[in-house]
């Protein structure tokens, strides 16, 4: 009898770790996984004419957000770009991007990244390009690898443990192709591009400025919150983990946006985040913040309030202009 308990309970937990494996599996296939091809509606926009797809008829209103205006574009249009190809520090994987050179060549320039399933067509970043640009700057707005038109590595995102690398070759192309300076190139990130480019800013000192606009902070939390969002449990977060190291690689609790504020003290950061975000919490906004601050980052913080996932740069788009360029102006004029 009791060799019989003992086989059902051997049976039993094979069962359960087979069963937590698959559920891992499934759920890291579901959120990581990334369609290279960027979104049907923005195919046609680029950084001379673009504009924001209409809300989806049915779409449900977001608790306690104002609601998003629609934008005219026009006045952000940018002239035609040079198309770019050059190696991420990973140097299997090339990157592809839009150079949008400022009207004084001698000008400071800022790397602009997208978010999570999105690229270089993305309206949110070609607006923040148009206005780095009306504020004097040249841009370089990038596809990370898995995403556009850059290297389909594995499909996957890696919540930029990875894909850091590729902001600092776009960085480490300034330099070398059109003669900036480290002192006046910077780093913009919207969403999961946030995370990418503060963790860059982490990982090379010579990153002196970064504007992230709606980052998370700790993967951990971040994953739980994400498994809660998609009706998944939190305890396959470790699972999770688990399994983007096995299949993938990828190992996301080797840097974090949290970890990499960490590293920044003396150096200039600006962080932004809508109250009624819906997509990353806000909260994650203040742990950035307490981070920074602790470890003497030279830090402005900007909450506003009643934005969803976003949505700033549209809600309150003069304001939002003003201190982007405002930032950039003071933190970029090293030689």
């Amino acid at each position: 009898m009791a060799r019989l308990v003992r086989n059902l309970a051997i049976a039993l937990a094979i069962l359960l770790a087979g069963g937590y494996a698959a559920g891992s599996a499934l759920v890291w296939d579901k959120l990581t996984k990334v369609n290279g091809e960027c979104h049907p509606e923005w195919q046609a926009n680029d950084p001379t004419t673009f504009e924001f797809e209409p809300p989806a008829p049915d779409a449900t209103p977001i608790p306690d957000a104002v609601p998003v205006p629609s934008v005219d574009t026009a006045p952000y249009e940018m002239p035609a770009p040079e198309m770019v190809s050059f190696p991420s520090r990973d140097p299997a994987i090339h990157i592809s991007g839009w150079w949008v050179a400022a009207d004084d060549p001698s000008a400071p320039a800022v790397v602009v990244v997208h978010g999570h399933t999105a690229c270089k067509r993305d309206p949110t970043v070609l607006l923040a390009a148009g206005m780095l640009h009306r504020a004097g700057f040249s841009a370089l707005l990038i596809d990370l690898r898995d995403h556009g038109d850059s290297t389909d590595e594995d499909g996957r995102y890696a919540g930029g443990t990875e894909e850091y690398r590729d902001v600092l070759g776009a960085w480490d192309w300034i330099q070398s192709e059109k003669g900036v300076s480290p002192a006046r190139i910077g780093l913009l990130g919207i969403s999961l591009g946030a995370a990418t480019v503060l963790i860059a800013a982490g990982e090379e000192p010579g990153v002196v400025a970064t504007w992230e606009d709606s980052s998370y902070a700790d993967i951990s939390v971040a994953i739980k919150a994400e498994l809660r969002r998609n009706g998944y449990p939190e305890f396959l977060e470790a699972g999770g983990v688990a399994m983007a190291q096995l299949i993938s690689g990828d190992d996301l609790r080797s840097r974090s946006p949290l970890m990499a504020v960490q590293k920044m003290g003396g150096r200039k950061l600006f962080i932004t985040h809508g109250t009624a975000d819906e997509r990353l919490s806000v909260q994650y906004a203040h742990d950035l913040i307490a981070a920074a601050t602790a470890s003497g980052v030279d830090l402005q913080s900007w909450i506003v309030e009643g934005t969803s996932h976003t949505a700033a740069i549209r809600v309150v788009r003069e304001e939002y202009e003003r201190r982007l360029g405002e930032f950039f102006r003071g933190a970029l004029s090293g030689s």
